[in-house]
C-alpha cells in the first residue's frame, strides 16, 4: 500500500527533484509577484523579469532576504487580506527581536503535511503515541506544527509542555506513550530525575525521540558529546530535526542517522557563502530557503543565518533528497576570541562531555579593549580551584584557548536558562556592543 506521507519526488533522481522545483519556484515567483509588497518592490529596483526563470539555478539572478529586511519590514511580506488571517506566530529572537508570522488555513494544512512526511521520515506511523514535551502556546510555532502534524499522521499525542520532570514520569506511566519529542538536554534532565526517584526508566514503554532545538551530531554524523551521553544512559532511537519558523519546513533524520531530509514539495534549500555564492558539498555553508506553497507570508532566498554542511548522496531509505548535516552554529553568533574563530556549539560539546558540570549557560560580551571575552556560568559537583584549572585544560586541549569561569547555583543558571517569556532553554547569551542582548 502507498504510504501518503512518504512523496514520491523524494524518491525521484536529484535531477527530476531540480526539475520539479524549478516547475514549483515558477508557481512561486508568480504568486510573489502579484501578492507580496516587499518582493514586487525587490523585482522592480533590480529590474528582475520573474517570468524568466525557469529553473532553481535562476534564483542566483535575485537578491537574498535576510532577518533584518523581515525586522524592518514585517508588514510588507504579508500576501493576504488580515481577514484571512488564522494564526499568528513569532520567532524565538534568537538573532535578534522575534518576526511575527501569520498563517492561513492552508498554510496551517502545509504545517501539518510537513510534521506528517517529517514524522513518517522518522519512523512514525498511525499506531504511535507522542509525549509532547515543548509548548504549544506563548506564540510558539513548533508544538502547533507537532500537534497538526501527529494528528494528520493518525497517530496519537499526549500534550504535557516544557519542563515538570514529575508530571512527564506520571504521564508517561499512566498512558505509556512509545516516543517523546523534546529539546535533548531536557531528556537528560529526566533521566536524572528518574535515577533520583527509583523510576526504572530504562524499561518503559518510550523507544525513540524527536529531538529539537540543539543537535545531536557532530560534522562527521556520529553521536556529539549529548547525544551520547543521552543514548549511553537510556538507549533511545534518536532522531535529529532542524527547522525555524521563516521556512516553515523541518529536516528530519530516517533511521539511518546521515542527516536530515529535504522535502523538495515544500522548500527550495541553497547554501550559500558570504557573497551568497553556492558552496560545494564538503564546505560550510549557510543554510538558504524559498518556501513553496506558503500563502500568507512566503519567502524567497531566505538566509537563516544557520551554518552547516550538505549531502547529495542516495540514502538507503529510499529517499534522494539532499541532506542537512548539524547546525555549526549560527552566522550571528561566531565568537572570535585570542584569535581562534568559535561557535557556541564548539563549547557546549566540551561542557557537556566533563561529568562533574550539572548545569551552564555561556555568556558573551564586548571586554574594555573591544573585544569578544567569554564567561561561562556553570553549577556542578565539587567545584572550586582545582576544577577550574581542570574546566581550562579542557578547553585549551580541545579550542587552545580557555575561556573566564564563574561557578554558581543550579537554581540560579535555570533562571538564567528560563526566563519568564521564553518558550526553549537558553545556552548562550550575546551582550557584545554591536548585537545588543541576543540570545538562543
Amino acid at each position: 500500500m502507498t504510504n501518503l506521507y512518504f512523496p514520491e519526488i523524494e524518491k525521484k533522481s536529484l535531477a527530476d527533484i531540480i526539475e520539479y522545483q524549478g516547475k514549483r519556484l515558477q508557481e512561486a515567483l508568480a504568486y510573489l509577484q502579484v501578492s507580496s509588497p516587499f518582493y514586487q518592490e525587490l523585482f522592480h529596483k533590480h529590474a528582475i523579469n520573474t517570468g524568466k526563470i525557469t529553473s532553481v539555478k535562476g534564483l542566483e539572478q535575485i537578491p537574498v532576504t535576510t532577518k533584518d529586511d523581515l525586522q524592518k519590514r514585517n508588514d510588507d511580506f504579508l500576501c493576504v487580506p488580515k481577514s484571512r488571517i488564522i494564526d499568528y506566530i513569532t520567532t524565538s529572537g534568537t538573532l535578534g527581536d522575534p518576526v511575527t508570522f501569520a498563517m492561513t488555513d492552508k498554510d496551517l494544512d502545509r504545517l501539518a503535511y510537513n510534521e506528517a512526511i517529517s514524522f513518517t521520515c522518522a519512523g512514525g506511523s498511525p499506531s504511535d503515541v507522542f509525549q509532547l514535551m515543548t509548548t504549544i502556546d506563548r506564540r510558539f510555532m513548533a508544538g502547533l506544527a507537532y500537534f497538526l502534524g501527529i494528528r494528520m499522521l493518525g497517530a496519537s499525542v499526549v500534550r504535557v509542555g516544557n519542563g515538570i520532570p514529575e508530571l512527564q514520569w506520571d504521564t508517561i506511566n499512566r498512558i505509556k506513550p512509545n516516543a517523546i519529542i523534546a529539546v535533548p538536554s531536557f531528556i537528560l534532565k529526566i533521566i536524572d530525575y528518574a535515577e533520583q526517584n527509583g523510576i526504572d526508566y530504562r524499561t518503559c514503554s518510550i523507544q525513540k525521540a524527536i529531538c529539537i532545538g540543539e543537535p545531536l551530531r557532530k560534522y562527521d554524523l556520529s553521536l556529539n558529546t549529548l547525544g551520547r551521553k543521552i543514548h549511553e544512559k537510556w538507549p533511545l532511537q534518536l532522531f535529529s530535526t532542524y527547522a525555524s519558523t521563516e521556512m516553515g519546513t523541518s529536516f528530519t533524520e530516517c533511521e539511518h542517522g546521515i542527516g536530515g531530509h529535504h522535502h523538495p514539495d515544500l522548500i527550495i534549500v541553497e547554501f550559500l557563502d558570504d557573497n551568497n555564492n553556492a558552496v560545494k558539498e564538503n564546505e560550510l555553508g549557510e543554510v538558504t530557503v524559498t518556501t513553496l506553497g506558503v500563502e500568507g507570508m512566503p519567502l524567497l532566498r531566505f538566509k537563516t543565518g544557520d551554518i552547516c554542511h550538505h549531502y547529495v548522496t542516495p540514502c538507503l531509505c529510499g529517499r534522494n533528497t539532499i541532506r542537512l548535516g548539524p547546525v555549526v552554529g549560527r552566522k550571528n553568533q561566531m565568537i572570535k576570541y585570542k584569535g581562534t574563530t568559535l561557535f557556541p556549539p564548539a563549547l557546549y560539546d566540551i561542557l557537556d562531555n566533563i561529568d562533574y558540570i550539572t548545569n551552564y549557560i555561556v555568556e558573551v560580551y564586548t571586554n574594555q579593549i573591544g573585544t569578544d571575552e567569554i564567561l561561562i556560568h556553570l553549577s556542578g559537583k565539587g567545584i572550586g580551584e582545582e576544577k577550574e584549572k581542570d574546566i581550562k585544560d579542557h578547553f585549551r586541549a580541545k579550542l587552545r584557548v580557555a575561556p573566564l569561569i564563574t561557578f554558581t547555583s543550579d537554581s540560579i543558571i535555570q533562571k538564567m536558562q528560563f526566563p519568564e517569556i521564553s518558550r526553549k532553554p537558553i545556552k548562550f547569551i550575546d551582550n557584545r556592543e554591536k548585537n545588543g542582548n541576543l540570545s538562543g
